[in-house]
């Protein structure tokens, strides 16, 4: 019997939940379907958004041919083989096939490279899924023949809708009658995830489908998950959760559970990349100004695992979870960048002010452009007392430091510097 997840996968655009910057009435990806015209692109998102359902249901509404390959478990060899048969498809001005690979990330170059040609002759239309930023995992040459969509986290309530339309239109669960008492429980179990959401609704069934109503409330919910957990799956299953509370070991000043999820990740064959592409993000996000050299750390640990790889490249892991883990603690730079751009979506491109302006013309000179500007460097602490923000937003505060390790000194002389500016 096929898994609940997969006997309720939704067919058509009608029946998908979520995503509707993507696919509601006026969505880019709906126009494109309608028009019977898509690009190759690239889905990228967390597990269980509906990635592979999207794909499958583009393909069946455009009445497609449809390939589907796991970057898993599939070489040059399965690419060429596809793309052979997916030629042969190509007769009577037949639309071309959609080739869709999941896990797109975990291709080599050699294997993405193979793909290229295809798709630059229109042979086959490209959809690949990636729960990784594409930027990073994606060569360039291919990444620029493909339109990336990003798929966004489930909320509450498209979880909710998933629970009730399993509920309704499977055909061993609308035969039961099932109360739902709760679902905070399995909603946060799923991580949303509406694989996982699916897979513990129909363990919850499965316990209880010989009584007559099946009851679904938290503390069923954990005592059937618990008994049940999976291992780690760097395919998705587990994926976020270990890295989750790997990056909040380190936040959180955990140097022992930090080393503890480090080993079950490595232990689970995460990729090493992975891991310490997160690290170089905690180094900024979570070490920040209190530790300068976090990042350096961090960075040079990416560039030591990338030429070493695995199992020595283990050992500069460590030593650098250890380290983000054990250092001050400074959050100021995410915070201000975060309230910068809260600002400019608020309040649009400002004008400059005018004694910041460039003057490479005398017109420029002559209407102001760069008077007043006085040189920091030509003054004392190479210091001087400037408004250097538009004067809409004169005085505002993006930058607050925080009293730990180095920042403490920047702090002191942000407050020597400007007085009440940056207290």
């Amino acid at each position: 019997m096929k898994p609940l997840a997969e006997r309720v996968r939704p067919k058509t655009l009608d029946e998908y939940i979520g995503q509707e910057h993507l696919v509601g009435p006026d969505a880019v990806l709906s126009k494109s379907v309608n028009s019977g015209h898509i690009p190759s692109m690239i889905f990228w998102g967390p597990p269980g958004v509906g990635k592979t359902t999207l794909a499958n249901i583009i393909s069946t509404t455009l009445k497609r041919p449809f390939f589907q390959l796991s970057a898993i478990n599939s070489g040059v060899k399965d690419i060429r083989e596809t793309i052979v048969k997916a030629e042969k498809q190509l007769f009577f001005d037949r639309p071309n096939p959609i080739l869709f690979i999941d896990e797109i990330h975990r291709f080599s170059k050699s294997q993405q490279d193979s793909l290229l040609g295809a798709v630059e002759k229109g042979i086959i239309t490209l959809i690949g899924a990636t729960t990784e930023n594409p930027s990073f995992e994606v060569i360039s040459a291919l990444l620029s023949r493909c339109q990336v969509y990003i798929l966004n986290q489930l909320t509450k309530d498209h979880l909710k809708m998933a629970i009730d339309r399993a509920i309704e239109q499977d055909e061993y669960l609308s035969k039961k009658k099932i109360t739902l008492e709760q679902t905070d429980a399995l909603i946060r179990y799923s991580g949303g995830d509406v694989r996982k959401l699916l897979n513990g609704l129909e363990l919850v069934f499965t316990q209880q489908q010989d009584l007559d109503e099946v009851i679904v409330n938290d503390d069923f919910v954990m005592n059937a998950i618990q008994a049940n957990m999976a291992i780690y799956d760097k395919s998705g299953e587990m994926h976020f959760d270990i890295i989750s509370a790997f990056i909040k070991s380190i936040r959180g000043s955990d140097p022992n559970a930090a080393v503890y999820y480090l080993a079950r990740m490595i232990e689970g064959g995460e990729d090493p990349k992975f891991i310490c592409r997160r690290m170089i993000i905690s180094a900024s996000e979570d070490v920040g100004l209190a530790n300068p050299n976090a990042l350096l750390l961090a960075t040079s640990c990416f560039d030591a695992v990338t030429k070493i790889g695995l199992p020595e490249g283990r050992i500069p892991m460590s030593q650098t979870a250890i380290y983000l883990a054990t250092s001050p603690k400074s959050n100021s730079a995410y915070l201000a960048i975060k309230a910068a751009q809260t600002e400019v979506r608020q309040s649009g491109n400002l004008s400059i002010p005018l004694h910041l302006r460039n003057a490479p013309t005398e017109l420029m000179q002559s209407i102001g452009y760069g008077k007043n500007y006085k040189y920091a460097h030509d003054h004392k602490h190479a210091f001087v007392d400037l408004e250097y923000l538009p004067e809409e937003i004169s005085g505002t505060s993006f930058y607050k430091a925080k009293q730990e390790g180095s920042e403490k000194k920047l702090a002191e002389l942000m407050q020597q510097l400007w007085a009440d500016k940056y207290k």
